[in-house]
């Protein structure tokens, strides 16, 4: 029996909807194929996401009520994450997750506080040294999200493994994708997102990737044929995990 929501979370339905109409619309149009009650966690779940990374991309200045709220809101989450207490002390975002997990059991919520972990390390700037380095990021910053997304879905117990690493694959992959796609507008805002060592193997200098110099004025077709060679793989592990789902898979 599927448990009733917390009324402060179900008052958050419509906001929920209208975010991820409005910021995600190919995403909110495979949804409404899921049943009502799915599709309302994961919108929820979903503003939560988005609500976060807004706070951590906050533009106001250090001391101010608006940091000091967010940085307030951010430790909440933090606590209930290590000990599960003082959870009426957050914002919205710790009560949808508190209520989701409440419903959904099986909500891997370590993968939140990996997500708080991407998030601020992307409004500190990206450092990427390794392939390594990379890999965590595109697992903190979207694996994540795939883990929670598939507990939300669905999972028989007995596949929940496999159907977790799957999760995690694909969501990497399509940050993997993502950050191929923006490379050019990443650049012009001074950040990289692709690891120092793949610049070098293919005889680009890191140190001058967001100068005046630029990877434009280098040959990035073995680069990219690496990376994409890697997301591929990501996306075959991550594939062969849909049929685990209880919702969201092809009949």
């Amino acid at each position: 029996m599927t448990l009733q929501r917390d009324p402060r979370v179900a008052a958050l339905l419509p906001e929920a909807q209208a975010t991820i109409n409005r910021v995600a619309r190919s995403f909110a149009l495979a949804a409404r194929f899921l049943p009502r009650e799915v599709r309302d966690d994961i919108n929820l779940l979903y503003l939560a996401l988005r609500r976060l990374d807004d706070l951590v991309d906050l533009e106001a200045p250090s001391g101010s009520a608006q940091r000091a709220d967010a940085q307030h809101r951010l430790a909440a989450i933090r606590t209930w994450l290590s000990t599960g207490a003082n959870a009426e002390a957050g914002g919205d975002e710790l009560a949808i997750f508190v209520d989701l997990q409440r419903r959904t059991p099986a909500l891997p919520i370590d993968a939140i506080g990996a997500f708080l972990d991407g998030m601020e390390g992307d409004l500190a700037g990206p450092v990427m040294e390794s392939d390594a380095d990379l890999d965590l990021y595109c697992y903190q910053v979207a694996g994540t999200v795939g883990r929670l997304m598939a507990a939300l879905l669905g999972v028989r117990a007995e596949h929940a493994a496999q159907a977790d690493r799957a999760a995690r694959a694909l969501g990497s992959a399509m940050q993997r994708t993502n950050i191929l796609r923006d490379i050019d507008e990443d650049l012009a805002n001074g950040r990289v997102y692709l690891p120092a060592t793949a610049l070098r193997r293919v005889g680009l200098d890191p140190s001058a990737a967001s100068g005046p110099t630029s990877l434009r004025d280098g040959d990035r077709r073995a680069l990219y044929a690496a990376e994409i060679a890697r997301a591929d793989a990501e996306y075959e592990a991550g594939v062969v995990g849909i049929r685990h789902l209880q919702n969201g898979r092809l009949s």
